[in-house]
């Protein structure tokens, strides 16, 4: 393999991590050399704990100060340009698709396993005051933090306010706005989000 070619691959896969788990053995040696590089990478540079067998994006934006750790379960995935900042734990099998943005605020974001998270969704663990008698920028912000079960799915460009938990096997909407709970089970869709349907 030409390194021309390996670059485009890698490139590949940063876009769909997906694609890392079924590798044929003539790439596998490689790329798991390379993720080795990228993850000890940021390790060294941010307090981020990664499990074993995860794919992470060197394209992805991953920031963890002391106190605001970031926990990736075994076997998570996370794609190009995705952000995510601590408190974040994310469970096994987690993938979390490029454009995503997680901020986890004071409270955090706690993902179970097995959830997927589409592109540009949204989760912001904060907030901040909306009193008439003070600018936008001087408002107290708060965090109650965010909660998603095992075998979630959160559909492209979806957002989830501070606050809400999101129980197992949930589907949120393309487009969706979630401020209120989610049952399990449930399907939630529209702005604001509400229960159109559920699996069964």
């Amino acid at each position: 393999m030409t390194e021309r070619y390996r670059a485009q691959h890698q490139r590949r896969l940063s876009w769909m991590p997906w694609l890392y788990f079924s590798l044929k053995p003539e790439h596998r040696a490689w790329a798991e050399a390379w993720q080795a590089e990228v993850q000890a990478e940021l390790t060294s540079l941010e307090t981020v704990q990664i499990g074993r067998g995860c794919f992470v994006s060197p394209e992805a934006q991953i920031f963890a100060e002391p106190g605001r750790t970031v926990v990736i379960g075994d076997g998570a995935a996370i794609a190009a340009q995705a952000f995510l900042h601590g408190p974040l734990i994310l469970g096994k099998n987690v993938s979390i698709n490029a454009r995503a943005s997680l901020d986890g605020g004071a409270a955090g974001i706690v993902i179970g396993d097995d959830t997927r998270i589409a592109t540009s969704a949204t989760l912001y663990a904060f907030d901040h005051g909306l009193a008439a008698d003070r600018l936008i920028r001087e408002q107290p912000v708060r965090s109650r933090g965010i909660r998603v079960g095992a075998d979630v799915w959160i559909g492209a460009n979806a957002g989830v306010t501070d606050g809400v938990t999101i129980s197992d096997h949930a589907v949120v909407a393309m487009g969706a706005v979630v401020t209120q709970d989610v049952p399990a089970g449930a399907i939630v869709g529209g702005v604001p989000a509400k229960v159109i349907g559920r699996r069964s």
